[in-house]
């Protein structure tokens, strides 16, 4: 029982926080553009299931938190559900009512509040990114290379200790964090490198090699190397807008890269495995609160990020699949028929819903879970 209580302790909770911090920010950003919309507000909730506890602020909305804490939901009036199916009772509302229900305002206002989880999302990101910079720093190391790995593929093309790496493909470097996060989203295509030596240019082609690495949580990346490391790592401490500016590029660079591994696992490049999903993010929740708080702020910022970039991919059922519906309903004037969009929401269902599973499978392989059960039967 102890030990259970110690499992519970250092992965639950830290699970709970990190998960509940993200929803919030992003069920609070429908929230407050809904109010200053003036729709009406029914409930707001932290998680799914029976209510643990909760309370009715003097708008009516009943603020809960659920015993399921895996997500959210604000549910306005005239909704029928958490995912803001309408209800039958759109139909015969008073003027009154259709006021303040989120159905029968202007397609603009709806697209606001739907859009405001995500952007909510990015905005708390940038925040928390600019405070670590502020105040632990921002990874900043000079894009010198300080060694080379015998025979690999920067020295056979060429590259010397000392180089200055100016531009990989067209695109500014300006930190060694650039370097690494470029050549490890690399595919194994070829690519331009300009480095600066002896106060000249020298532009200099290689082709990273693919090597499957292994992240302290016991998950395999592949990941393109040149065999190149820096001569010293930095941590430059910013001033609060120019924080703002730099968080706001990594978040940038942060989303970016998602789309680009996102891509490169649906073209089957990257192997599906690296789909993690609730069970590996209490993992990597309990293992990160053991760093301190500044580790466990990074990892906020990075899902608060992938929530907010998921959220608007344009799948039915999703914020993302709201926007493409009702961006079609402005293009052609009126909404989609009913039956069209419930044929929709019912893929979008069966899409999100696969993609947990399959997450969730990749989590029980990852912590051999299988294996662990079954011995308890051998």
């Amino acid at each position: 029982m102890q030990h259970v209580f110690s499992l519970l302790q250092q992965y639950a909770l830290p699970f709970i926080v990190v998960i509940s911090a993200v929803v919030f920010v992003h069920e609070f950003g429908h929230y407050l553009v809904a109010r200053l919309c003036g729709i009406r507000v029914e409930s707001f909730s932290i998680g799914f299931g029976r209510k643990l506890f909760g309370w009715t602020d003097k708008s009516g909305t009943a603020w809960q938190v659920a015993w399921l804490p895996l997500g959210g939901y604000v549910k306005m009036f005239g909704d029928a559900d958490a995912a803001s199916t309408p209800d039958e009772k759109v139909k015969t509302m008073t003027e009154a009512e259709k006021s303040v229900a989120f159905y029968h305002q202007k397609v603009g206002k709806r697209m606001a509040v739907v859009a405001a989880g995500p952007v909510s999302n990015y905005i708390f990101a940038i925040l928390v990114l600019a405070v670590l910079f502020i105040f632990q720093g921002q990874p900043f190391s000079p894009p010198m290379v300080g060694a080379l790995q015998e025979n690999g593929v920067a020295a056979q093309a060429g590259v010397l200790a000392g180089d200055k790496v100016t531009s990989i493909d067209g695109k500014e470097i300006s930190r060694f964090e650039d370097i690494k996060r470029l050549i490890g989203m690399n595919s194994g295509a070829p690519v331009s490198m300009v480095v600066e030596r002896a106060g000249k240019l020298q532009t200099l082609s290689l082709t990273p090699e693919i090597t499957v690495q292994k992240d302290r949580f016991g998950g395999e990346h592949r990941m393109g190397r040149i065999g190149i490391v820096s001569d010293k790592v930095e941590h430059i401490k910013r001033q609060p807008l120019e924080a703002l500016r730099y968080a706001t590029l990594e978040t940038w660079n942060m989303s970016v890269d998602t789309l680009k591994a996102v891509g490169q696992i649906v073209t089957g490049v990257r192997g599906s495995e690296e789909l993690g999903g609730p069970i590996r993010i209490a993992e990597m929740s309990g293992d990160i609160a053991q760093d301190g708080l500044w580790a466990m702020l990074w990892f906020i910022a990075i899902l608060s990020i992938n929530l907010g970039l998921i959220n608007l991919f344009p799948v039915p059922l999703l914020d993302g699949g709201h926007l493409l519906f009702f961006s079609l309903e402005k293009l052609m004037g009126r909404p989609l028929g009913e039956k069209t969009q419930e044929a929709g929401m019912r893929v979008g269902f069966v899409l999100v819903v696969s993609l947990m599973l399959f997450a969730t499978w990749n989590d029980l392989v990852h912590l051999d879970v299988l294996s662990k059960i079954k011995a308890l039967f051998s």
